[in-house]
């Protein structure tokens, strides 16, 4: 404002009004009283009005301009209230400019209720400057590139540093000390703020490793045991991380547990649509045997066997006759096995599967013979790498295969139950003389 309109408003209030209120027959003794609070209430309704009137001048601009744009920026300005934030400014401009003015006749007043405004406008300034960051971070996090990455992080990082600033500000407004003095005599207590604020900074570090790497996204499916996390991420903060489990339990992590700590990551499985299959079956060990040609004949029924039957039968044919091998026992020679028929039935049950990715790897393997038997394990990948539907596909075909298992004549293994036991020993006693 300039100097004549402040003028103005001096006469209006240390002359015109008192006049006024005392032909309102207002005592002489209270008319700089009542003139003053008058004033406040007059000027605060008027600038409260100007405050609507402003933000709604400036909202309409904004959606004008969103409305012209394929930026989403305007639009997350508008999200965050800039518009309100902006039609503050004048009037708290115009507040700090009368109240000399409208406290003229309590000059000792003038100076406190001069910091308080310079106070609400410091606030006002990190509000705006939040929105802008805020409405940024929005942005883009709607672009391809940035999507899943911790910006919250760096947004925490931003507000705790504008806070901070805003704080001294306020401080030096409240103390009459300056920041530089301030920020000087803080020198000897930056250890202690270190150790306050151990958790953010690890967390910020570990926030820009893990944004840098590629470690975690929001929206990835983690693991971390030693946490009881096993879910999806929702939130990557600057000193937390939330989990939502698969139980709908929330877990809550520190930030730098995600470099520091072991964590699963199920995005890879994810991206590349197969989820693993890798599961055995325990072959007892004294149902191995060789297979009598009229027994192969049998398998042969089973229509996904008979290509390979056939073409194995010539296989070893021709071998046993280059070699001249004796036949009289089944151990001379080459000869079908029933666990390795089994084998090769599940494989090849594996391979027809409608639900198994045919682009990734397939296969039977054995692995080493315990003493809980022969474990045969089937690895392959599932085409669809949704939970429900994975662990139906699972279930469908280990539920063949078990069926399956007799009819190779051989037996899966299992510790003995209490009936078993119970038939054994009633086996013995009807033995014994």
């Amino acid at each position: 404002m300039n100097p004549h309109e402040v003028t103005l408003f001096q006469d209006i209030f240390n002359e015109w009004l008192p006049d006024v209120l005392e032909r309102w027959g207002v005592p002489v003794e209270q008319i700089d009283w009542v003139s003053a609070i008058a004033g406040v209430v007059v000027v605060t309704v008027t600038l409260l009005v100007a405050t609507n009137v402003l933000a709604r001048v400036f909202g309409a601009v904004l959606r004008r301009i969103a409305k012209r744009t394929k930026n989403r920026f305007d639009d997350h300005l508008a999200k965050h209230h800039l518009p309100q934030y902006l039609g503050r400014i004048i009037p708290l401009l115009t507040a700090y400019n009368l109240i000399p003015a409208v406290l003229a006749k309590f000059p000792q007043w003038v100076k406190p209720v001069e910091h308080l405004v310079v106070i609400f406008f410091i606030v006002l300034a990190v509000r705006i400057v939040r929105a802008l960051f805020r409405a940024g971070k929005d942005t883009l996090e709607g672009q391809a590139q940035y999507r899943g990455k911790p910006l919250g992080s760096y947004l925490q990082v931003i507000s705790l540093v504008l806070y901070i600033f805003g704080g001294l500000a306020i401080f030096s407004q409240l103390t009459g000390f300056s920041i530089g003095n301030f920020l000087v005599s803080m020198g000897a207590a930056s250890a202690v703020l270190l150790l306050i604020f151990k958790d953010t900074i690890l967390g910020f570090v570990a926030s820009i490793q893990v944004s840098a790497n590629d470690m975690v996204r929001v929206g990835d499916w983690i693991e971390m045991p030693k946490y009881n996390a096993d879910g999806d991420v929702e939130e990557i903060n600057l000193t937390t991380v939330k989990v939502k489990n698969w139980d709908k339990t929330v877990t809550t992590i520190p930030t730098y547990a995600l470099v520091s700590d072991s964590v699963k990551n199920w995005r890879g499985m994810q991206e590349t649509k197969g989820r693993r299959i890798k599961r055995n079956i325990r072959i007892k060990m004294s149902s191995i045997r060789f297979l009598a040609e009229e027994e192969v004949d049998n398998l042969r029924r089973i229509q996904l066997l008979a290509p390979y039957i056939d073409e194995r039968r010539e296989e070893i044919r021709r071998y046993n006759a280059e070699h001249a091998v004796n036949k009289d026992m089944l151990v001379n020679g080459r000869n079908m096995t029933n666990v390795g028929l089994f084998r090769r039935y599940m494989e090849l049950y594996a391979l027809e599967h409608p639900g198994v990715n045919k682009e990734l790897s397939r296969m039977v393997r054995q692995l080493q013979p315990d003493e809980k038997g022969l474990p045969l394990e089937l690895y392959c990948f599932s085409a669809d790498v949704r939970w429900v539907p994975y662990e139906h596909l699972v279930a469908d075909i280990f539920d063949h295969l078990l069926a399956a298992v007799p009819a190779f004549h051989l037996e899966v293994f299992e510790s003995p139950a209490s009936d078993d036991i119970r038939v054994i020993a009633t086996d013995l006693r009807s033995r014994t003389p």
